[in-house]
């Protein structure tokens, strides 16, 4: 099973990003503390997710960077992705889990030790925890579970816990106290004005 890094930059695709410009940028600087997870709109066709999925995937082999596919799990794998991501609405871990095969990285997200615990049973390499604080870049996200939510988590799991919601640099340390091994972002890389300083930022406090 591919690596796990520590930082997971989350593709931005609402209009007006460039997501594959902030990877570029961003590559360089994260390498092996990065996985990249290639989320698209609801909107956006199965080709056109394809057609993102394998662009990103070559940027990522030059820095052996894992590629993830958020919820489109046959996308995942046409595209030569290292594994995928799935929600409460996606499908369930263990059918994930059958359909990527046991070398995959699979990615399951949860909210409370109880969910955390089943996903993890069921095939989950690691758990997306959160959303940690309230974030506009998801539309009917569930309330806000705080750094006592992502410790609850990672106290019951015996996997990466990597928590979401508009996480920034400043946020790292209380997150690591709390026990997650990483942090996933969007914004914090998408919407930045320099992503590569941003990036080295979050690294920095991930890994000191």
């Amino acid at each position: 099973m591919p690596s796990l890094g520590r930082l997971h930059l989350i593709t931005d695709t609402r209009p007006g990003r460039d997501p594959l410009a902030v990877l570029q940028a961003v590559l360089p600087v994260a390498r092996a503390e990065l996985v990249v997870q290639v989320r698209v709109e609801d909107a956006t066709t199965d080709r056109e997710a394809y057609d993102l999925t394998r662009r990103v995937v070559a940027l990522c082999q030059p820095y052996d960077v894992t590629c993830l596919v958020n919820d489109r799990l046959h996308v995942a794998l046409a595209a030569g992705a290292a594994g995928g991501h799935v929600g409460a609405d996606d499908l369930p871990v263990a059918a994930a889990r059958r359909v990527l095969g046991p070398a995959a990285v699979l990615g399951a997200t949860a909210r409370e030790p109880g969910s955390a615990v089943a996903a993890t049973t069921a095939g989950a390499s690691y758990l997306g925890v959160g959303p940690y604080r309230a974030t506009t870049t998801k539309d009917g996200l569930p309330p806000a579970i705080g750094a006592a939510g992502v410790q609850a988590v990672a106290g019951a799991v015996g996997v990466p816990v990597i928590a979401i919601g508009a996480v920034t640099a400043e946020h790292v340390p209380a997150l690591r106290a709390a026990g997650a091994y990483g942090v996933a972002v969007v914004g914090a890389l998408s919407g930045a004005t320099d992503p590569a300083r941003a990036a080295a930022a979050l690294i920095g406090a991930l890994t000191c």
